[in-house]
């Protein structure tokens, strides 16, 4: 069985490119958020074996979502997913817990090594 996968980002056609990416790698979207508010809630709804996290986002931004979910999982797998040239916010994510990132734009084969190595 595929592993569940929750994508969080604020744009669509992103959230669909990785839904794509995934799904042709036997990976399963479970859901799909689009600030940290409502990633916060899915993770608590679904429970998926992974969070695949924007760091900008209206409401609440990556990082106070991975805090957040962190702290009612401890065990939560993120990875985390950012423009180039967000060194700085990629170490804040990692130390607030995120197993990974990926930039953007996205490589499926870069999206893949990360999440196999995630939850592999």
């Amino acid at each position: 069985m595929g592993k569940n996968v929750l994508i969080v980002d604020d744009a669509a056609f992103m959230r669909m490119m990785i839904k794509d990416i995934l799904g042709k790698n036997g990976y399963n979207v479970v859901g799909e958020a689009e600030n940290g508010a409502i990633a916060v809630q899915k993770f608590e709804e679904l429970n998926p074996d992974l969070v695949i996290m924007d760091i900008t986002m209206p409401e609440m931004d990556g990082i106070d979502a991975v805090r957040e979910i962190r702290s009612k999982d401890s065990n939560a797998n993120i990875i985390m997913c950012s423009a180039m040239g967000q060194q700085a916010m990629v170490i804040e994510s990692i130390q607030a817990g995120a197993k990974d990132f990926i930039v953007k734009p996205f490589q499926a084969d870069r999206v893949i090594e990360a999440v196999n190595k995630v939850i592999g």
